[in-house]
């Protein structure tokens, strides 16, 4: 057991290194990824279901307690992302199906890689957890009703089928894991302890099946497609963290607002994006897969070597010296 964990620890720590990996190589060697394709949906479900397992009921009690953080940053989730994946899209001029692929990536609820940033940034862990819980709940209606308004001009929408989808691959296995936990709490303490490691390679195997399938459009698509990720990347953190200072929340809850708007669920993004628009669509999704981990590990470093400053005390350093003498 404890081999697992240190495996699973290191598969967490390198986890940006292991995403780059196997993308080249699927990229490079696509035949042995190619039959994955197939259990994408089954992956995604498994990787569902083990967040289920880690839920705790002081997640959702926190909503009652403290409603702001999470209220906003479930509202920043599904209006920063989305708006500024169309903006771009009209910015850049993206091919139409390159455009709904971008517009699905920003629809799409948190990814469960930015806990483990946010943890690693210092930030407020509970936020960022009850943040990807509640945005992953509210999936099934937000992401097609979004995709459907801004993104059904360049390719046709199917809002029920996309619900029919997130319901079974993101309700049902989170619902799953609830119940295991409640029930089986014995078995579910043993089964948390190497679900990280298997959410891992269940994303290392979704992320290299997209990427094999696609590898030709991937070579087609150009730096453009590129280009319009970073933006949007970019964008989701920066706006993120300056609409959690807006509305005066702790540093520690800004740099969890931040790293979970920024970081997408792409697993979700690419599978959505295959089974409902085009293969061609997955394209930001695999990109995202790749760049929202490089980035969060990239600023989950930089702030973890930051002591965070409360507002109180940055207003008591502003001060005059003649108004802190007694």
């Amino acid at each position: 057991m404890k081999l697992l964990e240190a495996i699973s620890s290191f598969a967490g720590k390198y986890f940006v290194f292991l995403v780059i990996g196997a993308s080249v190589l699927a990229f490079f060697v696509p035949e042995p990824f190619l039959p994955i394709s197939s259990y994408v949906p089954i992956l995604l479900g498994i990787i569902m279901f083990g967040m289920g397992m880690t839920l705790k009921p002081v997640d959702f009690k926190m909503v009652a307690k403290h409603p702001l953080p999470v209220v906003l940053g479930l509202i920043a989730q599904f209006t920063i992302m989305p708006l500024t994946a169309f903006a771009i899209a009209y910015l850049l001029n993206l091919p139409a199906e390159l455009a709904a692929g971008l517009v699905l990536l920003g629809s799409v609820p948190g990814g469960t890689s930015s806990n483990v940033m946010v943890y690693l940034a210092k930030g407020d862990l509970p936020l960022s957890i009850t943040m990807t819980s509640f945005s992953t709940l509210v999936a099934p209606l937000a992401t097609p009703a979004i995709l459907y308004v801004l993104a059904n001009q360049w390719m046709p929408v199917h809002f029920w089928d996309m619900f029919t989808m997130i319901v079974q691959v993101i309700i049902i296995p989170v619902s799953l894991g609830l119940i295991i936990k409640k029930f089986l709490p014995s078995f579910s303490l043993k089964a948390e302890k190497g679900m990280p490691l298997v959410s891992v390679l269940a994303v290392l195997a979704i992320l290299s099946a997209v990427v094999a399938a696609n590898q030709a459009t991937l070579m087609e698509a150009g730096l453009i497609v590129f280009l319009a990720v970073i933006l949007h990347n970019a964008a989701g953190l920066t706006l993120g963290y300056a609409a959690a200072a807006a509305f005066k929340l702790s540093p520690s809850q800004r740099r969890a607002v931040s790293i979970e708007i920024g970081m997408q669920n792409t697993g979700l993004g690419a599978t959505l994006a295959t089974a409902h628009l085009t293969p061609f669509a997955a394209i930001p999704s695999v990109i995202g897969a790749a760049w929202h981990n490089f980035t969060g590990t990239i600023l989950a470093t930089y702030w973890s070597r930051n002591e965070i400053v409360d507002d109180q005390q940055i207003n008591q350093s502003s001060q005059p010296e003649k108004d802190k003498v007694v």
